[in-house]
C-alpha cells in the first residue's frame, strides 16, 4: 500500500514514505512506536504527523506479514561506501533496515565506514593505527584480513592516507594508454601507437584562444 500524501518539507513525513509503508505491511500500525522510530531517523515530524499519515491506511485490507525484498550484493555495498550526502531519499532507511536485522553486518559497516571517513579526511597517521588494532580483534575474518594486510606495509599505508599526494594522474594515464593500446588489437607497432596516442592528447587539449591585434 503506497500512500501518496502531500509533502511536508525536507525532513516532514512525506520523506520517510517507503518506511511507513514497509512497517505498516511488517504489521506494526501503532503511531507512537513508529514516530519514535523515525525520530532516531532524523525526522522532524510530529506524532500526530504521524497518526495523520496512517489514517488512510486503516481504512485499507489488514497489513501484510512478511519481510521487504532483501538489497543485492552491489546494493548494500553502495550504501555502505558512499558519502550520504549521494545517497537517495529512501537508501538510508533501506540500509538502517539491513543493518538492523544482521549484527554482524552492522560491524561491517561501521569498519568499512570508519576507514572511508579515514580516507576522506587525509587522517591516516593519528587514526589509522587504532583501527587495525579494532579491525583485528573483530570477529569478522574479511576485516581481520585486510588489517593484517594493512600491517604489512604500515609505513606506505600511513603516508598514502595522509598526504594530499598520489599516483591517481599517473594510474589514469597508464590506464587510457592501455585502453589505446587494445583498441588496435596488436596490428601495429609503436610508431602507429605514439601517433594515436598523440592525436588523442591534442584531441582532449582545449583550443588556445588568441586575441586579435588588428587595431
Amino acid at each position: 500500500m503506497i500512500s501518496n500524501h502531500p509533502r511536508r518539507g525536507r525532513h516532514g513525513i512525506a520523506r520517510y514514505a517507503p518506511y511507513l509503508n514497509q512497517r505498516w505491511n511488517e504489521g506494526s500500525t501503532g503511531s507512537g512506536r513508529l514516530h519514535r522510530e523515525l525520530r532516531e531517523l532524523g525526522c522532524l515530524g510530529s506524532a500526530r504527523s504521524v497518526r495523520r499519515w496512517l489514517e488512510p491506511l486503516r481504512g485499507t485490507d489488514p497489513p501484510m506479514n512478511g519481510l521487504p525484498e532483501a538489497p543485492t550484493v552491489s546494493q548494500a555495498t553502495i550504501w555502505f561506501t558512499r558519502h550520504p550526502d549521494g545517497l537517495s531519499s529512501e537508501e538510508p532507511l533501506r540500509l538502517k533496515q539491513l543493518l538492523d536485522r544482521c549484527p554482524e553486518l552492522a560491524y561491517t559497516a561501521a569498519h568499512v565506514q570508519e576507514f572511508a571517513k579515514i580516507m576522506d579526511r587525509l587522517d591516516g597517521t593519528r587514526r589509522l593505527p587504532g583501527w587495525i588494532d579494532r579491525a583485528e580483534d573483530a570477529e569478522l575474518p574479511m576485516i581481520r584480513a585486510f588489517a593484517r594486510n594493512l600491517r604489512n606495509d604500515l609505513d606506505a599505508v600511513i603516508r598514502g592516507l595522509t598526504s594530499p599526494f598520489n599516483s591517481g594522474i599517473v594510474e589514469g594515464c597508464v590506464t587510457d594508454l592501455k585502453s589505446i593500446k587494445r583498441r588496435m588489437a596488436g596490428r601495429a607497432g609503436f610508431p602507429l601507437l605514439r601517433k594515436r596516442v598523440l592525436l588523442v592528447a591534442a584531441s582532449r587539449r582545449a583550443p588556445k584562444v588568441t586575441k586579435s591585434t588588428d587595431p
